[in-house]
């Protein structure tokens, strides 16, 4: 083949190193943002934190607000007048001397805010205290018990084989097989022993084999005198699948039992609980940093960004004033670029800002109802909806509503939470498949017990309310929500 050149004319759409920072800087959650400006902040010796400003912005969900869109916040008379880095501790303090007298009693970097959200949180509410593992919490109570050697062994080998349920990962035989390749003579009603014992510790009912071994368990923990202790243990240990298919029946004729005794065991048996390992925490609790909140004030939705995940950056007058040379010398290309870098990080940085809070505010106007009445006002929307009304793309808005919350009256939400699909209703309307789960939610809710309402039974109530929703859709809403099926829900007494 010949080879040859050619000229053609076309368009592509490249995307520029600043475009592509704004990019990376929208679709941050909150913690990955305050990774990014320390590791931008740290690399740059141009760009630094403005510690003595704190820009918050404010939008109005009502269009005849005041024109008070931005309130800027100093630190005015809070600053020390005063540098902490010339003051010297003596070098013998007398014995009546107290902290004041030393150093001020104020803090130097505390910023009013304006927020009324904000200041009214606990400093602390966000500080996980430390909390044991259920495996921690067992092998503590071992050590106490003052065990031999081999039992202690044998106790420790059991809490390792104890899943963060309370229930064994592993059958007891097992567990003595894994035992004796280092202690040969070991018999198993040793180590069954230790396993009793291990199952009285806190909570009781651990390390047992099964939901009818731990209740049992825990029955025997009762004074002998309960009433209806007896039958309690036996319905439990050898009738528990029956009393989970509700056959009320079998468990009349094989306990002897009245309707009304029946009723008093199975209370009894209420009260034990199935999944002991559940009341040990096992992870710390991590608390969710909003990126913006929505107040209402003078009856109007406010929202404000978060200061706490807004920090005005600035560039470093010192390093700045440097460059003054016209010269292309290194050291005065590399202040020239990253003076460059620095305006482009902090123009990316305010244009995530402007965009967050105006994706937020667009989902409060359109989403007031719900902060104001609840789920079952919930409207319907997609991300075309809030992409049309700010003229945005729609990956646009799915990179702001990706890890983003939102702080308001009725919890912490994601953004995402406010989007669902919509069902069409019999006058023509459309419903929220939000507000069609919290309605079937609170339906459930007032069912009667002994008749629960099925997926068909619910379907036709909806009809009733004008929302036409098909039986197998019910059923996909009710597994949502986490809600089984009308035969488990029905409960005997």
């Amino acid at each position: 083949m010949k080879q040859s050149l050619q000229l053609r004319i076309g368009q592509s759409l490249t995307m520029t190193p600043q475009l592509q920072q704004a990019v990376k800087l929208l679709q941050l959650s909150s913690l990955e943002l305050q990774t990014e400006i320390q590791q931008t902040l740290d690399a740059n010796p141009l760009l630094d934190q403005d510690d003595n400003f704190d820009e918050i912005t404010v939008f109005n969900t009502d269009n005849g607000a005041d024109n008070d869109d931005s309130i800027g916040v100093g630190l005015g008379d809070d600053t020390l007048s005063e540098n902490r880095a010339e003051q010297t501790l003596p070098d013998e303090l007398a014995i009546d001397a107290s902290w004041e007298n030393i150093y001020d009693n104020r803090a130097s970097t505390a910023t009013p805010s304006t927020n009324p959200i904000a200041d009214n949180r606990d400093k602390f509410e966000n500080q996980a205290s430390e909390e044991d593992t259920l495996k921690q919490h067992l092998i503590w109570q071992l050590d106490c018990s003052h065990l031999s050697e081999t039992d202690h062994q044998i106790g420790l080998a059991i809490i390792d084989c104890t899943g963060d349920n309370g229930y064994l990962t592993e059958s007891i035989e097992e567990i003595h097989e894994g035992l004796m390749r280092q202690q040969e003579e070991l018999e198993l009603d040793e180590v069954v022993a230790v396993q009793h014992l291990v199952q009285r510790f806190d909570p009781v009912g651990v390390a047992a084999s099964s939901p009818s071994e731990c209740m049992t368990i825990q029955l025997g923990q009762y004074d002998p005198e309960t009433p209806h202790l007896a039958k309690a243990m036996v319905l439990a240990d050898k009738y528990l699948e029956h009393l989970a298919r509700n056959d009320a029946a079998l468990l009349k004729r094989r306990l002897q039992a009245s309707d009304s005794e029946l009723g008093e065991i199975i209370k009894l048996i209420q009260t034990t609980n199935p999944h002991p390992g559940h009341s040990i925490s096992k992870n710390h609790v991590e608390y969710v940093v909003p990126d913006v909140y929505v107040s209402k004030q003078a009856k109007r939705w406010r929202v404000s960004i978060n200061p706490d995940h807004a920090p005005r950056l600035r560039v470093n007058d010192q390093y700045a004033k440097l460059i003054k040379r016209s010269d292309n010398s290194d050291q005065n290309t590399y202040l020239k670029d990253h003076l460059q870098e620095a305006r482009w990080f902090i123009k990316s940085l305010q244009n995530r800002n402007e965009t967050l809070l105006r994706v937020a505010t667009a989902i409060v106007e359109r989403q007031h109802a719900f902060l104001d009445y609840g789920e079952e006002a919930m409207q319907p929307m997609v991300l075309r909806d809030i992409a049309e009304s700010l003229e945005l793309h729609e990956s646009t808005i799915s990179r702001v509503t990706s890890q983003k919350y939102m702080h308001t009256p009725r919890g912490i939400l994601e953004f995402k939470y406010f989007f669902s699909s919509h069902v069409s209703t019999a006058d023509g309307g459309e419903c929220s498949a939000t507000a069609i789960r919290a309605i079937i939610r609170k339906l459930v809710a007032a069912e009667k017990q002994e008749k629960p309402l099925s997926d068909s039974k619910i379907s036709d109530l909806l009809g009733n309310k004008g929302i036409n929703v098909a039986r197998r859709t019910v059923a996909k809403y009710r597994e949502a929500l986490n809600i089984p099926p009308s035969n488990e829900r029905k409960r005997l007494f």
